[in-house]
Order: C-alpha cells, then sequence, then structure tokens
C-alpha cells in the first residue's frame, strides 16, 4: 500500500523543479542572445591529421569534418550559435575559381538570411590569403566574414586549430566586426583580407600584413581594432558574381635574372585573357620579354606589373612607360592577390585605364 509524501518534501520537490525550469530557461534565454554563425568547412591542415603527435609536416590535410571540428571545441556554444557545413574536403593548393564562386554564392545566399549573423570558412592556409581577397570584393554584405586556418594538424602537440577556431567564431559573433570587410583571424591576430600573407612554411606566426599591419588582436574573449582597411570592400565594390559559372583565364609569370619570354608566350598561347607580370624590384620587365608583353597586349591580353619583392607600391610609369605600353600598375597587391582582382576586373572591363581605377580603388 502507497503512502503519500509528506506536505514538506512535496514543496521542496516542487521547489527543485521550479528552479530548474528557471534555470532551463535562463539558459535558453542566455543562447538566445547569442548570435548565429555558420561554419563552412572547406578543409585544409585545420581539418588534417598526422602520424604521431609530433608529426607537424608531413601530415594529411582535409581528413576531418566539419562535425569533429566543432565537436572538438565545446567552448563555441558560450559566444555563438554554431552550426557547420562541408562546403568542400580539399587541401587549399587545390582551390579553383569554379571553387571560389561556390563558396562565394553560398556565403551570400547565407548571409542573406536573418537567421545568420555572421560565417567563418575553415581553410588551408596556403590559398586562404587568396580565398579572403576574392570574398571580399564580392561578398555583398557588411556582417562578418571571417576565414581561419592553421599551421599545425589538430593531431599534433599543440595545435593551434581550436583556438583559431574559437577566436575566428567570436570575431564572427562580435558587433566590433560588422562592415570591417572580409577578415583573418590567425595566431590571436586580425588582418585584412587585402593586405594579409602568408610569409612563413611552418610557423605558427606565419601569416603577417607587411608593412600596412593587422588591424587588431583578439584578447580575452574580445576582438580590438586598432586601424581599418581604407580600400573599399564587400557591399561598396562593382563585382557581382551571382550569375557567373566562370572567370577569365588569368595567369602569373614570375620575373627572375635572365628572364626570357617562354612562360609568358606560353601562357598566351593558352588562352589567357590577362597576365601578372611579377617584376623585380619595383615591376621592372627584363628586355628580352618586352617585345612578348607588347604582342600579348596587341592581341587585347591585359597586362599588369606586379612585384615579387613583396612590399612596397609599385608605381605606375615607374620602371616602364605603361601609358605607352597601356599597361596596368598593380600598386600595392602581390601578384596572388592582383590575378584576383584582374579576373573580377575582366567581367567588367577591358579597358586598362577603367581597370587602373579599380587597382587604385580595391
Amino acid at each position: 500500500m502507497s503512502h503519500p509524501l509528506p506536505a514538506r518534501l512535496l514543496q521542496t520537490l516542487f521547489a527543485c523543479a521550479m528552479l530548474l525550469t528557471s534555470a532551463a530557461q535562463a539558459a535558453a534565454a542566455s543562447a538566445d542572445k547569442l548570435a548565429h554563425v555558420t561554419i563552412l568547412a572547406t578543409g585544409g591542415t585545420i581539418a588534417g591529421s598526422g602520424a604521431t603527435s609530433t608529426t607537424t609536416v608531413g601530415y594529411t590535410a582535409a581528413t576531418v569534418g566539419v562535425d569533429r571540428l566543432i565537436q572538438a571545441v565545446p567552448e563555441l556554444a558560450k559566444v555563438a550559435q554554431v552550426k557547420g557545413e562541408q562546403v568542400f574536403q580539399i587541401a587549399s593548393e587545390n582551390m579553383s575559381n569554379e571553387h571560389w564562386l561556390t563558396l562565394a554564392k553560398r556565403v551570400n545566399t547565407l548571409l542573406a538570411q536573418p537567421d545568420v549573423d555572421g560565417i567563418v570558412i575553415t581553410h588551408g592556409t596556403d590559398t586562404l590569403e587568396e580565398t579572403a581577397y576574392f570574398l571580399d570584393l564580392v561578398v555583398k554584405s557588411k556582417k562578418p566574414v571571417v576565414l581561419v586556418g592553421a599551421m599545425r594538424p589538430g593531431t599534433a602537440l599543440s595545435a593551434d586549430g581550436p583556438i583559431n577556431l574559437y577566436n575566428a567564431v567570436l570575431l564572427a559573433a562580435s558587433e566590433e566586426a560588422i562592415g570591417k570587410g572580409v577578415l583573418v583571424a590567425l595566431n590571436d591576430q586580425i588582418h585584412a583580407a587585402r593586405d594579409v600573407t602568408k610569409t612563413n612554411t611552418s610557423t605558427l606566426d606565419s601569416f603577417k600584413t607587411p608593412e600596412l599591419g593587422m588591424l587588431g588582436y583578439i584578447q580575452g574573449n574580445k576582438p580590438y581594432f586598432y586601424h581599418v582597411s581604407a580600400r573599399k570592400h564587400t557591399v561598396d565594390t562593382e563585382f557581382d558574381i551571382s550569375k557567373l559559372d566562370a572567370l577569365p583565364q588569368v595567369d602569373i609569370v614570375y620575373g627572375y635574372a635572365n628572364m626570357g619570354p617562354a612562360a609568358l608566350n606560353a601562357v598566351v598561347a593558352s588562352g589567357a585573357k590577362g597576365v601578372i607580370h611579377a617584376g623585380v624590384g619595383d615591376g621592372s620587365l627584363a628586355g628580352k620579354v618586352v617585345p612578348s608583353l607588347k604582342a600579348a597586349r596587341q592581341q587585347g591580353v591585359l597586362i599588369v606589373r606586379a612585384s615579387r619583392v613583396g612590399q612596397g607600391i609599385v608605381a605606375r610609369n615607374g620602371e616602364a612607360n605603361d601609358d605607352e605600353l597601356d599597361f596596368v600598375a598593380a600598386d600595392t597587391l602581390n601578384p596572388q592577390k592582383a590575378r584576383i582582382l584582374l579576373m573580377l576586373a575582366l567581367t567588367r572591363s577591358t579597358d586598362s585605364k577603367e581597370i587602373q581605377r579599380m587597382f587604385y580603388r580595391y
């Protein structure tokens, strides 16, 4: 025969139930206040694995899916409501124009949704800076877009992927990142997509912004910005990829002592619509190559003078008479980023003066 519970015990149980309900409601309310961040995974070292815990080179990239990446950093739940999506699973040296168009269109679709406040893109570091700049030119939203990678696979001692991912989500969820353009977050630092570059093959501090400087730091669970990029980006660009399924072929030809025209002639013969000449010094042109450069321009190929140096302005009409040759100067863009801008510029115009305007604007 069952016995009724004492009234005092019933009151205690009821009070406990109410406390639990209140706690659950408070937790739900707190979670509702967090920004909604979507993580788009593309592969790379941040999703890689090595044979041992000390394997920091010679590992296999792009082996871990986005769900496992998120599960490995449970602290993400404290800074954002996170969802993951596997867009690609590749090493970033295999990133292509087609991948970029697919990724950019997905980013624009997601950012147009009211339930997406920011996006983090996990990416291999080899071409991370190029993807970041491409997106900086074609994303049509002020909402934060942050690219992140790792220099060590997740299986390595002191793997940098988890903290980099945490910082990237924190940044994408922050109000401070709104309207700053596409950002790159690695090694507790914030960089602008246009200016950041990979400077070392393997060290954790590989990503830097030479001369112009990084935008800020992430410290104590908060982003700190100290300056912003002065060049136009995202919603303020003229580039629209919504109906594009391909980009014009643009190739890079590297300058060096005793350079001849063979590489240039080969890319022109293969159908290049534009060529980035990564010249020595201030974008200087070797005498042996100038006739082929002139011939290519006469055939309608756009020529952009960049520099292999990695820092500084390529001066228009400096080491070559760009007005006479009808060439474009790359300004401060490195060759790989000059290629991206020229591809997009060619979807808008084939006039060298108009394209030069774009190089000074973006």
